[in-house]
């Protein structure tokens, strides 16, 4: 049977792609921000997993403020780089992985979650940023990706409690496929950061450190974190961390912290990083 193996959790901050695609990670305002993921780097290449299961929400490119799904997995068998108004990132094209997808979102919706499926989708720097973040820069993406857009634009967005029991039901999904296929599942968004209004620039490091911790400690008592705690304590963007809890779902109770990264600011806003591995696997 196919099994999730590992997560992780990463902030997709649009201008670390622009750092990337410009040559400028070696700069020292960049240097420290990609130098701490240069263990999931090197860890993922020794892993090689078979698929990765990536949660992500899109910015107005695939869908607008006339269509807001609030869980779409993309089931077509490629997905290119949106042009988010200066054109698309010079990355390789994503390719997808049907068959699982089918599955999923088949297994999924009889457990009452209501998904929306995508056969056509580009995806913006909420996957593709992750994607070099995790992979580095190569020609060809070294695995399938199974893009899940969820929306944390619109009021009212998911609780964490659901994308959590979403990701349960994703690891039940992927656990009665019948392919031997090892799976990661990627939680992209966040941490603190607000973009717009008398906040703008807020970062608020005890908080996003708190959610790290929880992630590995106690993922059932940040379930209960209410939108209004997010968007006080982590801003308006900060709501981007339930789909975090989606990756924290489909893994086991216990996890193995491999590796933990944060740092301030990045374009003003924090970013975290997390490597989680059951300890089974």
């Amino acid at each position: 049977m196919a099994r999730i193996i590992a997560g992780v959790g990463t902030s997709h901050v649009p201008a670390i792609g622009a750092a990337l695609d410009l040559g400028k990670t070696a700069e020292p305002y960049w240097k420290r921000v990609f130098d701490g993921y240069e263990f999931v780097k090197k860890w993922i290449a020794e892993e090689k997993p078979d698929v990765v299961i990536l949660v992500f929400n899109d910015h107005a490119t695939a869908f607008s403020l006339e269509l807001i799904p609030t869980f779409a997995i993309g089931t077509a068998a490629e997905f290119k780089p949106a042009d988010e108004g200066w054109g698309p990132r010079p990355v390789p094209v994503v390719k997808g992985h049907p068959e699982l997808a089918w599955h999923i979102a088949q297994s999924a919706i009889l457990d009452e979650f209501d998904m929306t499926i995508v056969n056509k989708m580009d995806v913006d720097h909420g996957l593709t940023v992750p994607m070099s973040l995790i992979f580095g820069q190569p020609d060809a993406w070294p695995c399938p990706v199974i893009p899940l857009a969820v929306n944390v634009v619109q009021y009212p967005p998911p609780t964490g409690n659901r994308c959590y029991n979403l990701g349960k039901a994703i690891r039940k999904a992927v656990e009665s496929f019948d392919q031997d296929l090892k799976v990661m599942i990627f939680g992209t968004g966040g941490m603190s950061h607000q973009l717009q209004g008398p906040r703008a620039g807020l970062i608020n490091s005890e908080f996003d450190n708190a959610f790290l911790d929880g992630l590995v400690q106690d993922p059932a008592a940040l379930t209960k974190i209410p939108h209004l705690d997010y968007m006080r304590e982590a801003g308006s963007e900060g709501i981007e961390l339930v789909m975090w809890l989606i990756m924290r779902g489909a893994l086991d109770d216990d996890v193995e912290q491999l590796h933990r990264f944060y740092t301030v600011p990045a374009s003003n806003t924090a970013v975290g990083h997390i490597v989680l591995k059951n300890v089974a696997a």
